[in-house]
């Protein structure tokens, strides 16, 4: 498929996806034979995984060198599991985090609702 129907399956844009395959994230993208970027479906499921890891907070140095392993094969499947669990140990330290913070708004909603309404 070309580019402008890979962005709406995949909800990026166009120079977004150029963006991606400039650096290094999308490796397989072929050209067709009037040379226009020809990108294959299951590249979407590849596109929404780089999504998830940067919506989780990893940050694109680490979700390209995730991307490099990812393109040398099988044998670097236990170097991206060690980095798929070192970021998830952070996510969960984070998570736990954000619930303090939550904790913490809950109460001060809590006192106003207590105090201050009628």
């Amino acid at each position: 498929m070309n580019i402008g129907q890979f962005a709406a399956l995949t909800g990026l844009s166009a120079h977004t996806l150029r963006y991606y395959e400039k650096i290094g994230l999308l490796q397989s993208v072929v050209r067709n034979g009037s040379g226009h970027r020809d990108y294959a479906a299951k590249e979407a499921e590849w596109i929404g995984f780089i999504n998830r890891l940067k919506e989780t907070g990893m940050p694109l140095k680490q979700i390209l060198t995730y991307a490099e392993l990812r393109a040398q094969g099988d044998a670097t499947a236990s170097r991206r599991q060690q980095l798929l669990e070192q970021h998830a140990t952070q996510l969960a330290e984070r998570i736990c985090q954000e619930q303090e913070h939550l904790a913490a708004l809950k109460q001060k909603i809590h006192y106003y609702q207590t105090h201050f309404s009628g």
